[in-house]
């Protein structure tokens, strides 16, 4: 049983996906971020950055903040959605690529394009180009493949699964998925699975899942 601290973003959605797509029991307890209840001092007792999502394994007594890290983890446990040899690295890399580069840079496309338009200019500017940057670097690696990692044209893993729900804000980002036609097919092809359509709606619904 895994215990799993989340709310309705992208990342808490990452881990609500991966567990859906393994089939393994486990409780969403909300921890809503729009209250500051990230700051509780019982979340922090899990997650000692105050951000979600976060989880306990019940199993093993583990507990884990940073989605990167969960999602690994959850792999590794189940040996499931990830890849073998050089690929596994190919798997971490773009893992990375989504925490360290296209979660940050679209969550701050979300904070001056959408929540505070109009307040600065410059900021909007400089993160909806890196946003298309980005589409376009994940566009070029999508082409002639399914998936982002993996040999041929490749296999669904946890890289994908990072990366999905960020993609889903779309709409935030102003970004027309039809001018990158390989993220598209991509995220249409990952959007109708059906643990996905599930882990889009914990803890709660919100809105179905977009689609271009």
């Amino acid at each position: 049983m895994i215990d799993l601290y989340t709310w309705t973003t992208p990342n808490g959605r990452k881990v609500s996906i991966l567990l859906e797509e393994l089939g393994v029991d486990y409780t969403a307890h909300p921890i809503d971020i729009s209250k500051g209840e990230q700051f509780d001092p019982e979340f922090l007792k899990i997650a000692p950055n105050n951000r979600i999502p976060a989880i306990v394994d019940q199993d093993t007594g583990m507990q884990l903040m940073e989605t990167g890290a969960i999602m690994l983890y959850l792999a590794k446990k189940h040996d499931r959605f990830q890849v073998e040899g050089d690929e596994y690295w190919r798997m971490v890399e773009w893992l990375m690529w989504q925490m360290g580069g296209l979660g940050p840079m679209l969550g701050q496309v979300h904070h001056f394009v959408k929540y505070n338009q109009g307040k600065s200019a410059y900021s909007e500017e400089r993160y909806s180009t890196e946003a298309h940057r980005l589409y376009k670097v994940l566009n070029t690696r999508l082409e002639g493949r399914d998936y982002v990692v993996g040999e041929g044209r490749g296999v669904y893993t946890i890289a994908d699964m990072s990366m999905w729900p960020w993609v889903s804000r779309f709409d935030w980002q102003q970004v027309d998925l039809n001018a990158y036609p390989n993220v598209r097919d991509w995220y249409v092809r990952i959007a109708e699975r059906p643990a996905v359509q599930r882990g889009y709606q914990v803890p709660k619904y919100v809105s179905d899942v977009p689609m271009p």
